[in-house]
């Protein structure tokens, strides 16, 4: 097999819920390291094996900073965020400058911390889903409440107002799409909810992450809580596509208990099927080959998991090293919760098309796949 046959990983598509990517698997065949064309242009190389994928993502000389992206790439085409130096977030930072900041965010999202707040993530749940279930007839899953419970809870923990909440989910829609004028208007609209949970009196993370880092300006941090309300969004909404699926799909039910099923959830449907980008800060031997200076490097973190021959130990999906996921805690934790209202106070709630008929779309790049559709009778 050659790099010319491998379906092209990048392509969006449309397949069965349980349907592999074929991608993933044609690209392990060829090694630990594949040299791919980059949706921006150019050459990239994705990282197929676990040991391999764990020295890069903590290979100093591999960095987040966008700065360090090929000079050809065109910033908005290929996603990037700011540089940096730009604007300073735990995405795109390195070194000790990375450092500090998750100094400021890692003890507001322990699981001691988190967990504090179970109870009433569990009844936001609770409340949105027998809501639902009253209303009578089939309910697509995907229409609203996947969107809806993860922003509700991030709100709630970061102290934005619930009743804003319509508004953080118009802004993660916009962000989807292409035209810039959309995404700037809802970049606008979570600015405008970053100053909401940092009013005066208001309570919640939002407020101690300020306090945490004084010398930052009133922006720097309400792009900080934006990459915390937007990404809350964006990982959790398929993930309880996938999760909801399962749980109600053949054998569901009896898969183990809570965290069990959120784990396994997690490592066959990963909320992001590759790593975001990182970049060689210079010339860097990886698997026998020298990858040049501002070389995209991506961690296959869905062909990894999903590896039959992996070890069996901690799974990628949610990164490893200095740049592990922050919300990993807090991500778990609503999973959780879905699990636990849909088997004690809906044990009668059912798919309401088989489950082979269900199927996932992906829009391509580097960002995952979503359930189309999940209807529910309750």
């Amino acid at each position: 097999m050659t790099p010319a046959t491998v379906p092209d990983p990048f392509a969006p598509a449309v397949r069965g819920l349980d349907e592999p990517h074929p991608a993933h698997t044609a690209l392990r065949a060829l090694g630990p390291l594949v040299r791919v064309r980059a949706p921006a242009g150019g050459p990239a190389w994705i990282v197929t094996d676990d040991a391999l994928a764990r020295e890069v993502l903590v290979d100093p000389r591999i960095v987040k900073d966008t700065a360090f992206a090929p000079a050809h790439w065109d910033p908005r085409a290929a996603g990037l965020e700011p540089t940096a130096a730009a604007q300073p977030s735990l995405t795109t930072s390195d070194g000790p400058a990375h450092e500090r900041l998750r100094r400021a965010h890692a003890p507001l999202f322990t699981a001691r911390r988190i967990g504090a707040y179970a109870e009433r993530i569990t009844a936001h749940a609770r409340r949105m889903l027998t809501g639902l279930a009253s209303a009578g007839g089939p309910v697509d899953l995907m229409a609203d409440f996947t969107t809806r419970f993860p922003l509700t809870v991030v709100c709630d923990v970061l102290g934005v107002p619930l009743d804003r909440v319509d508004e953080a989910i118009a802004a993660c829609r916009l962000m989807y799409g292409d035209d810039p004028e959309e995404v700037g208007a809802a970049m606008a609209a979570f600015a405008d909810l970053a100053a909401a949970a940092l009013e005066p009196g208001r309570e919640g993370l939002a407020a101690e992450l300020r306090a945490r880092v004084p010398e930052l300006t009133d922006p720097q941090v309400h792009y900080l809580l934006f990459t915390l309300i937007y990404a809350g969004q964006l990982t959790i909404d398929p993930s309880l596509g996938f999760l909801i699926a399962g749980l109600l799909g053949p054998g569901g039910r009896t898969a183990g208990d809570a965290d069990e099923v959120v784990r396994e959830t997690l490592r066959r449907y990963s909320p992001a099927p590759f790593s975001l980008w990182r970049f060689t800060a210079a010339e860097v031997g990886l698997a026998g080959t020298r990858l040049p200076a501002r070389s995209p490097v991506l961690v296959d973190i869905q062909g990894i998991n999903t590896d039959p021959e992996r070890a069996i130990g901690p799974d990628l999906a949610f990164g490893a090293g200095p740049h592990y996921c922050t919300g990993a805690q807090l991500a778990r934790l609503e999973l959780a919760a879905v699990v636990e209202v849909l088997r004690t106070d809906l044990p009668g709630a059912r798919l309401a098309v088989p489950f082979a008929d269900l199927r996932r779309a992906g829009v391509g790049g580097i960002q995952g796949s979503r359930p189309t559709a999940l209807p529910v009778l309750f």
